[in-house]
């Protein structure tokens, strides 16, 4: 994979998250990691992808706080597949 690449596709995953938001702190959070990605250098991108993990994580334990159902399906999908392209594209060990 190229650095364009990871940068242009943790950008989207990052949008994919911001849209999956509950809540109007969420999404801001989701689109400061997403402006990080693309400006940061590339060496900055394993922080940034373990932090939208976590924002993720915390994104779906607040929808099920308020038995928001829809919101925490997408969240949950969407934080997969984070972990998954970090793990794919070499910023993230084993363990986020």
């Amino acid at each position: 994979m190229t650095r364009q690449y990871v940068v242009g596709e943790l950008s989207v995953l990052l949008g994919q998250l911001g849209a999956a938001a509950s809540d109007e702190v969420s999404a801001r959070s989701a689109e400061a990691l997403r402006r990080e990605a693309e400006t940061r250098p590339f060496c900055a991108l394993p922080a940034v992808t373990a932090r939208a993990i976590a924002l993720a994580d915390e994104m779906c334990w607040i929808s099920l706080l308020h038995g928001n159902v829809v919101a925490f399906d997408h969240q949950a999908a969407d934080s997969a597949l984070l972990y998954e392209f970090g793990l794919c594209s070499g910023l993230l060990g084993d363990e986020p």
